[in-house]
């Protein structure tokens, strides 16, 4: 398993840094973030270290991800919130702070203050088949 010496989410892994954790398998550890958004708010990670989604081991990001569907609906009973974000930051211009993939939990109840910015834009005629052919020639 890849670790990395200076990364905050190996050193938890390891056991050099506390956590209060929710839920840990041979793959992944879930754990309460510290620096909350809602009561509630967890952390999922891949024990194994990757930067960011692409440099993760498809069959991490398999056994990470698999644990999701009891961790929303845990954390949802839990705190009576009415829905869950499921959010992954990838790469600092997307705001991830720690250099480790993980996933935020975050209990969400309406009128609460968390919100988001999402200035849906359109695409120029072809522009939208142009760039999915870009993206489809690199799977």
């Amino acid at each position: 398993m890849k670790t990395d010496s200076d990364c905050l989410f190996c050193k938890i892994v390891a056991g050099e840094i506390p956590c209060c954790t929710i839920l840990e398998t041979d793959d992944a550890l879930a754990f309460m973030d510290i620096g909350p958004i809602a009561r509630g708010h967890v952390l999922l990670i891949p024990k194994t270290h990757a930067e960011t989604l692409d440099a993760l081991d498809s069959s991490a990001m398999a056994a990470t991800a698999r644990l999701l569907p009891s961790l929303v609906s845990a954390v949802q009973t839990a705190t009576g919130c009415q829905g869950v974000n499921v959010l992954q930051n990838n790469g600092t211009v997307a705001g991830q702070i720690v250099p480790h993939v993980h996933f935020h939990l975050i209990p969400r109840v309406e009128g609460d203050a968390f919100t988001f910015n999402w200035p849906a834009g359109t695409y120029d005629e072809g522009e939208m088949e142009s760039l999915a052919i870009k993206i489809r020639s690199r799977l």
